[in-house]
């Protein structure tokens, strides 16, 4: 996987997002193909009818958006007890005390630095404070959640956020060399301080 430590998989219903993507069953295929972690992120209405399809498809990590219909606590609860990592998504427009109380239950905080639903957009420097503030919280209430950064991450934008300990690349990988694209990103982390 050109140096990848984890997959990224971005799914989309057409209705919380304006795009449309894949499904449970591609998740399937790909953990067939794979021992790496399947971070599945659910931009989708409803996650409480989908999560079981996910769960049993493969995935290590389910990210569910807080503004979506059928979103709970409980359901980050079931996802936890079925063995996967519930993560929960802050968009450029959610303040953050909309989560604070999820975050002891959830494995993984994804900031968005882009608005959720399509690839290619430039990186969101304001949402930058947002990963300071999740990592102040975490410290001071010994939370465990991984803080995970999605949108316009880049060589240029890696450094910036050096206090999340997930990037998710898209663009950036898939418009360079795969293999020196991650590469470049893992070794801008490695010398930042």
């Amino acid at each position: 996987m050109a140096g990848a430590d984890w997959i990224h998989v971005d799914v989309m219903d057409g209705h919380f997002v304006p795009n449309l993507t894949i499904g449970a069953p591609v998740v399937k295929s790909l953990r067939k193909t794979t021992k790496l972690p399947l971070d599945v992120h659910l931009m989708i209405d409803h996650p409480d009818r989908y999560a079981e399809d996910f769960i049993k498809a493969g995935a290590d990590y389910l990210t569910l958006h807080v503004e979506s219909e059928g979103f709970s606590r409980g359901l980050l609860e079931e996802i936890k007890a079925k063995g996967v990592k519930p993560g929960i998504t802050l968009r450029p427009g959610t303040p953050l005390k909309d989560i604070e109380e999820f975050l002891p239950v959830v494995d993984l905080v994804l900031v968005m630095t882009v608005e959720p639903g399509f690839g290619g957009q430039s990186f969101m420097h304001d949402q930058v404070s947002k990963i300071h503030q999740l990592k102040a919280l975490r410290a001071s209430n010994a939370y465990s959640y991984l803080i995970e950064v999605d949108g316009g991450i880049s060589d240029q934008t890696a450094p910036q956020v050096v206090d999340a300990e997930v990037l998710v690349a898209g663009s950036y990988v898939f418009k360079n060399d795969y293999k020196k694209a991650i590469t470049t990103l893992k070794e801008i982390r490695r010398s930042s301080p």
